[in-house]
């Protein structure tokens, strides 16, 4: 028998790749978000969902999750994912206090590292309302788990991409932007912003692995959840071109460059290697190909649709 895991966000994009995993490993899923009826913002509502649930185990990755949306509404940003984490937290200790919690973080939450590759005990020193959220819901949990002895992890999460991501990102934004002229004569035009600026990328498939070996063998605390590498803007474009075959004509556009830039991001992930055995295993090419893939088969969809 499986455990009974509740999964907040499962409509989102990590969430339907995290419930196919642990339905493949034999757990039963309770699947939460708005689509299903149940809104985390109401504090009965989240004591209702975990109180059916009876959980073993609990993955929250709800929320509000773009950093451009969380300029243009700060206020709502901090209060949906801060209120959702709080009431979920309460839920948990009132009706399952002996469930494990993978609190979804984020690598935000470190703004500008001294030092790279980044590890857990960088300093918490967010730089936009997206990540003054995230390090809120991640006080949060280090808090709950301090004083009401809940078995608490939080993962900090870098950027993760791969097949359902929204074109709001930079890897699905290059993946949508090829498939849109695969098979075309000439070259693909790809527009950015600064070509230079590095993240570190992990596939979604490999991110939610990390959370469910996180569940199962880690001990409570924090844990980054990376590749420990970071590619540039410029690099992505040259493996987006490749994924779909097709040479690629590269602009950059200085409306999305932005100001003071962070040029590099790159987290270790040490402690989740050591607590749990986990290393990233999909590279970043196969990433690319697949996520071409999924927008190709999108874009036929939305066509098809419109006919």
């Amino acid at each position: 028998m499986g455990a009974r895991v509740l999964i907040t966000g499962a409509s989102g994009f990590a969430g339907p790749h995290l419930v196919r995993a642990c339905e493949e490993a034999g757990d039963r899923v309770i699947a939460v978000s708005r689509s299903t009826g149940v809104d985390l913002t109401d504090a009965a509502a989240a004591r209702a969902i975990v109180r059916a649930s009876e959980p073993d185990v609990v993955h929250h990755l709800a929320g509000l999750a773009s950093v451009g949306g969380s300029w243009e509404e700060p206020e709502r940003w901090l209060q949906v994912n801060s209120v959702m984490a709080l009431n979920l937290l309460e839920a948990v200790r009132t009706e399952a206090p002996g469930a494990r919690v993978v609190l979804v973080s984020s690598g935000q939450v470190y703004g500008r590292p001294r030092h790279l590759p980044v590890g857990e005990d960088g300093a918490l020193a967010p730089e936009s309302p997206y990540a003054v959220a995230k390090a809120t819901v991640d006080l949060l949990g280090g808090m709950y788990a301090e004083t009401h002895g809940l078995w608490i992890i939080r993962a900090r999460a870098f950027n993760h991409a791969g097949p359902g991501q929204s074109a709001d990102y930079i890897v699905a934004s290059l993946a949508r932007q090829v498939a849109a002229v695969q098979g075309a004569d000439g070259a693909c035009r790809i527009v950015t912003g600064n070509a230079d600026a590095r993240r570190d990328f992990t596939d979604v498939r490999d991110v939610v692995e990390a959370y469910r070996a996180l569940a199962a063998t880690a001990e409570p605390g924090v844990y980054n959840v990376c590749s420990g590498r970071s590619t540039s803007v410029a690099e992505l474009v040259a493996l987006a071109g490749a994924a779909a075959g097709c040479e690629v004509e590269h602009e950059v556009d200085p409306a999305l460059v932005r100001e003071h830039e962070l040029m590099d991001v790159r987290g270790s992930h040490a402690a989740l290697t050591a607590a749990t055995g986990w290393e990233p295993t999909i590279t970043l090419e196969q990433t690319l190909a697949d996520t071409v893939q999924w927008w190709v088969g999108e874009l036929d969809r939305e066509r098809g649709a419109a006919l």
